[in-house]
């Protein structure tokens, strides 16, 4: 109750701080609708990247040895884990200023932070705080989600059909493609919780930050390098949707290449 009290006062005795909130609010939450209307236009980052990760199950499921689809996955891991330690990290930090006791206020001035009251600071620091949670509950989820996918890709069988493999391919890309956008969800916290810091030297920070964050997420999306080489990738395993050809299930083709295979030696000496 006392935080409404003093947002109430806040919209009292500085409405700009109110209208700072309201915009990064609505920026917050209308990012995937700016997203989705962007992408009428030109491709996204993330839906093309859902073929990508597609196309690599397509082929996991095809490939004798997954020795390099394990590094992968190794790697994607240990990015979401360096992702969610340092969060961790960060939250304790701003936990620590936030619930540590005493604000002295002169000193925050005198680093060119607005401080008109200590609830409303604390209301930022709690801002902030209430972002880095968010992106840490969406590494924490990508992780298990991960781990989900280690074991669905340890147990696929060696040999599959075609048939197979697509039953194969979608099961798997039901666990991954979740697991990824969550990671992609946690790393878009960051740039939102830099925009909650911002109001620590005022609303009309708060308010650029909040929309040059929208911004340069959108551009990163859609108009980047990366996006128009992922973009043309797309394209290209589209038109080649399985580069590799499926091994058989009847186990007699293996034993009459292995059969072959010793008189083909024998024929070359």
């Amino acid at each position: 109750m006392s935080i409404l009290n003093t947002l109430i006062h806040a919209a009292q005795e500085s409405p700009l701080d109110i209208a700072g909130l309201v915009i990064f609010v609505f920026c917050w939450l209308g990012y995937e609708p700016f997203l989705r209307r962007i992408a009428k236009s030109s491709g996204l980052i993330a839906r093309d990247l859902s073929v990508v990760r597609r196309a690599w199950m397509k082929e996991m499921t095809v490939r004798d040895i997954k020795l390099f689809d394990s590094n992968l996955m190794a790697h994607a891991v240990n990015s979401a884990t360096n992702f969610s330690s340092a969060n961790l990290l960060l939250i304790a930090a701003v936990a620590g200023v936030l619930f540590g006791g005493h604000l002295p206020l002169k000193s925050l001035t005198s680093l060119g932070l607005e401080v008109s009251s200590t609830q409303l600071f604390q209301i930022k620091l709690a801002l902030v705080l209430v972002c880095l949670s968010r992106g840490l509950l969406d590494f924490i989820w990508s992780l298990r989600q991960m781990n989900y996918c280690a074991a669905a890709m340890g147990s696929l069988p060696e040999n599959m059909d075609e048939d197979l493999a697509a039953e194969f391919t979608n099961a798997i890309t039901n666990i991954l493609e979740p697991a990824m956008t969550s990671f992609s969800q946690g790393v878009r916290a960051y740039y939102f919780s830099l925009a909650a810091a911002a109001w620590l030297w005022g609303p009309t920070y708060l308010a650029i930050a909040s929309i040059g964050a929208v911004v340069l997420l959108g551009w990163r999306q859609s108009r980047s390098q990366s996006a128009r080489g992922l973009r043309r990738l797309r394209e290209l395993l589209e038109a080649h949707p399985y580069p590799t050809a499926p091994k058989p299930l009847d186990p007699s083709v293996q034993s009459r290449k292995k059969n072959i295979a010793p008189h083909n030696s024998q024929s070359g000496y």
